[in-house]
Protein backbone atom coordinates (compact mmCIF):
# COMPACT_ATOMS: atom_id res chain seq x y z
CA UNK A 1 0.00 0.00 0.00
CA UNK A 2 1.37 3.35 -1.16
CA UNK A 3 1.60 6.34 1.55
CA UNK A 4 1.19 9.92 0.70
CA UNK A 5 4.08 12.37 1.38
CA UNK A 6 1.93 14.05 3.96
CA UNK A 7 1.32 10.85 5.92
CA UNK A 8 5.19 10.55 6.02
CA UNK A 9 5.36 13.62 7.53
CA UNK A 10 4.05 14.54 10.80
CA UNK A 11 4.85 17.76 11.24
CA UNK A 12 4.65 18.70 7.25
CA UNK A 13 1.66 19.58 5.46
CA UNK A 14 -2.01 19.08 6.32
CA UNK A 15 -1.75 15.52 7.04
CA UNK A 16 -0.35 14.98 10.37
CA UNK A 17 -0.94 11.87 12.26
CA UNK A 18 -1.67 12.47 15.38
CA UNK A 19 -4.56 14.85 13.34
CA UNK A 20 -3.41 17.98 15.28
CA UNK A 21 -2.04 21.20 13.31
CA UNK A 22 0.81 21.14 11.53
CA UNK A 23 3.62 23.56 12.68
CA UNK A 24 4.19 26.86 11.00
CA UNK A 25 7.51 27.02 8.42
CA UNK A 26 9.72 29.57 9.62
CA UNK A 27 10.66 32.40 7.16
CA UNK A 28 14.80 32.80 5.87
CA UNK A 29 15.99 36.32 5.38
CA UNK A 30 16.81 36.44 1.46
CA UNK A 31 19.34 38.95 2.34
CA UNK A 32 21.97 38.03 4.27
CA UNK A 33 23.47 41.21 3.63
CA UNK A 34 20.88 42.66 6.08
CA UNK A 35 23.17 43.58 9.44
CA UNK A 36 21.65 42.03 12.27
CA UNK A 37 20.96 44.84 14.96
CA UNK A 38 20.78 44.10 18.42
CA UNK A 39 19.76 46.24 20.90
CA UNK A 40 22.57 47.50 23.80
CA UNK A 41 21.08 46.78 26.94
CA UNK A 42 21.46 44.56 29.73
CA UNK A 43 19.59 41.41 28.65
CA UNK A 44 16.27 39.70 31.16
CA UNK A 45 14.57 36.87 30.24
CA UNK A 46 11.57 36.53 28.68
CA UNK A 47 10.19 34.78 31.58
CA UNK A 48 10.48 36.59 35.06
CA UNK A 49 10.28 33.34 36.44
CA UNK A 50 12.85 31.57 34.46
CA UNK A 51 15.57 31.84 36.81
CA UNK A 52 13.53 31.38 40.01
CA UNK A 53 11.75 33.58 42.41
CA UNK A 54 14.28 36.27 44.19
CA UNK A 55 17.28 36.20 41.95
CA UNK A 56 18.49 39.71 42.82
CA UNK A 57 19.91 41.09 39.60
CA UNK A 58 18.26 39.38 36.48
CA UNK A 59 14.18 40.97 37.29
CA UNK A 60 15.17 44.43 39.41
CA UNK A 61 18.62 45.43 36.93
CA UNK A 62 22.05 45.67 37.82
CA UNK A 63 22.78 49.47 36.68
CA UNK A 64 21.91 50.40 40.52
CA UNK A 65 25.24 52.61 40.41
CA UNK A 66 23.70 54.87 37.84
CA UNK A 67 21.36 55.20 40.16
CA UNK A 68 23.60 55.52 43.56
CA UNK A 69 25.19 58.35 41.55
CA UNK A 70 22.09 60.03 40.38
CA UNK A 71 20.94 60.41 43.94
CA UNK A 72 23.93 61.91 45.28
CA UNK A 73 24.38 59.35 47.94
CA UNK A 74 27.82 58.07 47.24
CA UNK A 75 29.11 61.69 46.32
CA UNK A 76 32.02 61.93 48.86
CA UNK A 77 35.31 62.46 49.40
CA UNK A 78 36.30 59.39 51.46
CA UNK A 79 39.79 58.58 50.27
CA UNK A 80 40.63 60.34 53.56
CA UNK A 81 40.83 58.64 56.74
CA UNK A 82 41.77 58.75 60.68
CA UNK A 83 44.16 61.83 61.53
CA UNK A 84 44.22 62.93 57.78
CA UNK A 85 41.03 64.62 58.05
CA UNK A 86 42.75 67.70 59.96
CA UNK A 87 45.51 67.37 57.58
CA UNK A 88 45.40 70.08 55.15
CA UNK A 89 44.67 69.24 51.60
CA UNK A 90 47.86 69.73 50.24
CA UNK A 91 48.26 66.21 52.11
CA UNK A 92 46.38 64.37 49.16
CA UNK A 93 48.46 65.61 46.59
CA UNK A 94 51.55 63.89 48.23
CA UNK A 95 49.27 60.37 49.24
CA UNK A 96 47.85 60.30 45.70
CA UNK A 97 51.88 60.30 44.69
CA UNK A 98 51.91 56.98 46.73
CA UNK A 99 49.06 55.67 45.40
CA UNK A 100 50.15 56.10 42.15
CA UNK A 101 52.89 53.80 42.60
CA UNK A 102 51.52 51.42 44.92
CA UNK A 103 48.53 49.88 42.48
CA UNK A 104 47.25 46.74 43.81
CA UNK A 105 45.10 44.88 41.31
CA UNK A 106 42.15 42.36 42.14
CA UNK A 107 42.74 38.86 41.07
CA UNK A 108 40.00 38.38 39.17
CA UNK A 109 39.78 37.14 35.60
CA UNK A 110 36.93 36.22 33.44
CA UNK A 111 38.07 34.35 30.84
CA UNK A 112 41.21 34.48 28.06
CA UNK A 113 42.65 37.77 28.92
CA UNK A 114 43.06 36.55 32.31
CA UNK A 115 46.18 34.31 30.92
CA UNK A 116 48.10 37.14 29.55
CA UNK A 117 46.96 39.50 32.41
CA UNK A 118 48.74 36.77 34.89
CA UNK A 119 51.54 36.82 32.36
CA UNK A 120 51.74 40.29 33.52
CA UNK A 121 53.28 39.34 36.95
CA UNK A 122 55.83 36.43 35.76
CA UNK A 123 59.41 37.12 36.02
CA UNK A 124 59.81 37.76 31.78
CA UNK A 125 57.15 40.73 32.44
CA UNK A 126 57.41 42.02 36.10
CA UNK A 127 54.82 44.25 36.37
CA UNK A 128 55.76 44.80 40.11
CA UNK A 129 58.60 46.87 38.71
CA UNK A 130 56.21 49.93 37.75
CA UNK A 131 54.97 49.82 41.17
CA UNK A 132 51.86 47.60 40.63
CA UNK A 133 52.56 44.78 43.49
CA UNK A 134 51.04 41.51 42.79
CA UNK A 135 47.34 40.99 42.82
CA UNK A 136 45.50 40.55 45.82
CA UNK A 137 43.21 37.60 46.35
CA UNK A 138 40.84 39.63 48.41
CA UNK A 139 38.48 42.82 47.19
CA UNK A 140 39.24 44.85 50.94
CA UNK A 141 43.40 44.65 49.97
CA UNK A 142 42.87 45.62 46.28
CA UNK A 143 42.22 49.35 44.72
CA UNK A 144 42.15 48.54 40.55
CA UNK A 145 39.88 46.03 39.34
CA UNK A 146 41.45 44.31 35.97
CA UNK A 147 38.30 42.87 34.18
CA UNK A 148 40.09 40.37 32.08
CA UNK A 149 37.71 38.88 29.60
CA UNK A 150 33.22 38.08 28.59
CA UNK A 151 31.41 39.50 30.81
CA UNK A 152 28.34 38.13 30.75
CA UNK A 153 24.58 39.13 32.57
CA UNK A 154 25.06 36.68 35.32
CA UNK A 155 28.43 37.49 36.38
CA UNK A 156 28.12 41.69 36.06
CA UNK A 157 25.67 41.09 40.03
CA UNK A 158 28.97 39.30 41.01
CA UNK A 159 31.11 41.49 39.41
CA UNK A 160 29.46 44.46 40.75
CA UNK A 161 29.69 43.55 44.41
CA UNK A 162 33.79 42.92 44.11
CA UNK A 163 33.84 46.59 42.89
CA UNK A 164 31.79 47.60 45.96
CA UNK A 165 33.87 45.75 48.06
CA UNK A 166 37.08 47.21 47.80
CA UNK A 167 37.65 50.31 49.43
CA UNK A 168 37.91 54.10 48.32
CA UNK A 169 39.94 55.04 46.51
CA UNK A 170 39.76 52.79 43.94
CA UNK A 171 40.48 52.32 39.51
CA UNK A 172 38.58 50.16 37.09
CA UNK A 173 40.62 48.75 34.00
CA UNK A 174 39.21 47.08 31.07
CA UNK A 175 41.11 44.47 29.28
CA UNK A 176 40.53 43.33 26.41
CA UNK A 177 37.66 44.18 23.04
CA UNK A 178 34.95 41.60 24.74
CA UNK A 179 35.24 43.77 28.13
CA UNK A 180 35.42 47.19 25.89
CA UNK A 181 32.39 46.63 24.31
CA UNK A 182 31.38 42.88 23.99
CA UNK A 183 33.96 41.93 21.26
CA UNK A 184 33.35 38.79 19.20
CA UNK A 185 30.22 37.73 21.32
CA UNK A 186 28.77 41.47 20.75
CA UNK A 187 25.64 40.40 19.49
CA UNK A 188 25.13 37.74 21.34
CA UNK A 189 21.90 38.14 23.81
CA UNK A 190 23.92 36.80 27.12
CA UNK A 191 26.66 39.52 26.75
CA UNK A 192 27.09 42.74 28.50
CA UNK A 193 27.97 45.37 25.73
CA UNK A 194 31.12 46.68 27.69
CA UNK A 195 31.21 46.91 31.26
CA UNK A 196 31.25 50.80 31.16
CA UNK A 197 27.41 49.72 31.08
CA UNK A 198 28.09 48.94 34.89
CA UNK A 199 30.91 50.36 36.21
CA UNK A 200 32.90 53.42 35.56
CA UNK A 201 35.78 52.51 33.69
CA UNK A 202 39.08 54.84 33.96
CA UNK A 203 41.35 53.23 31.48
CA UNK A 204 40.09 51.17 28.31
CA UNK A 205 43.17 48.38 27.05
CA UNK A 206 42.35 46.99 23.46
CA UNK A 207 42.90 44.05 21.83
CA UNK A 208 41.96 40.03 21.59
CA UNK A 209 43.51 39.28 23.86
CA UNK A 210 46.06 42.58 24.77
CA UNK A 211 49.81 41.37 25.19
CA UNK A 212 51.01 42.32 28.71
CA UNK A 213 53.27 44.90 27.53
CA UNK A 214 49.93 46.25 26.14
CA UNK A 215 48.02 45.76 30.19
CA UNK A 216 51.49 47.29 31.37
CA UNK A 217 50.82 50.16 29.10
CA UNK A 218 47.45 50.94 29.98
CA UNK A 219 48.04 50.11 33.90
CA UNK A 220 50.87 53.19 33.38
CA UNK A 221 48.37 55.35 31.95
CA UNK A 222 46.20 54.61 35.38
CA UNK A 223 49.03 55.61 36.73
CA UNK A 224 49.01 59.26 35.27
CA UNK A 225 45.33 59.43 35.73
CA UNK A 226 45.61 59.31 39.77
CA UNK A 227 48.33 61.87 39.32
CA UNK A 228 46.56 63.92 37.54
CA UNK A 229 43.33 63.82 39.69
CA UNK A 230 44.72 64.30 43.04
CA UNK A 231 42.78 66.31 45.98
CA UNK A 232 39.68 65.60 43.37
CA UNK A 233 38.27 62.22 44.58
CA UNK A 234 34.87 63.69 45.14
CA UNK A 235 34.51 64.45 41.41
CA UNK A 236 35.30 60.34 40.63
CA UNK A 237 32.51 59.11 38.78
CA UNK A 238 30.24 56.53 40.53
CA UNK A 239 27.88 55.09 37.82
CA UNK A 240 28.68 53.60 34.22
CA UNK A 241 30.80 55.72 32.52
CA UNK A 242 28.89 54.53 29.08
CA UNK A 243 27.76 57.90 26.77
CA UNK A 244 24.05 58.30 27.18
CA UNK A 245 21.92 57.42 24.44
CA UNK A 246 24.39 54.08 23.51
Amino acid sequence: MALSGDALDPIGGSGARDGSQALPVPETATDVSVPLVVANELWTPADPAAYGPGVKGINEGITHLRELEEAGIGRHDDARWGALEIVPAKADLILDLIRANSLWPLLSGLACCAIEMMSTATSRNDIDRWGMFPFRASPRQADVLIVAGTLTTKMAEPLVRLWEEMPEPKWCVAMGDCTCSGGRYKRSYSTIQGIDRVLPVDVYIPGCPPRPEGLIYGMMKLQKIVVDRRGKWAERPIGPTVPAGL
